[in-house]
């Protein structure tokens, strides 16, 4: 919970500085918050977070997307009529898996 009375929301950025000086970290990138809301009225959010012990076990555990958020990681840049392509193409296999090989009998 983060209580920030006059304020609509805190930035993640300065919460992870906090939560280092608090738990004494040494590397803020192995800090990583999400998930917060901020409650009806404003003074109070409520969020997750985790911290790592190293680099490593963060890229091993955390998502994707959420090491891409960090920029931890590179974003895929797939175009958006490729993904319309290749779901339409998936739509119309019969008889197959959706990867596009036969199915195993």
């Amino acid at each position: 919970d983060v209580i920030h009375p006059g304020r609509a929301n805190v930035p993640k950025a300065e919460l992870v500085k906090h939560l280092a000086t608090m738990y004494k970290v040494d590397d803020e990138a192995t800090i990583f918050l999400f998930g917060f809301k901020t409650k009806f009225g404003g003074g109070k959010s409520t969020g997750f977070g985790l911290i790592y012990d190293n680099l490593d076990a963060a890229k091993k555990f955390e998502p994707r997307y959420r090491l891409v958020r960090a920029g931890q990681a590179e974003e895929k840049k797939v175009g958006r009529q490729q993904r319309k392509q290749r779901k339409n193409r998936a739509k119309k296999m019969k008889g197959k898996t959706k990867k596009g090989r036969k199915a195993d009998a």
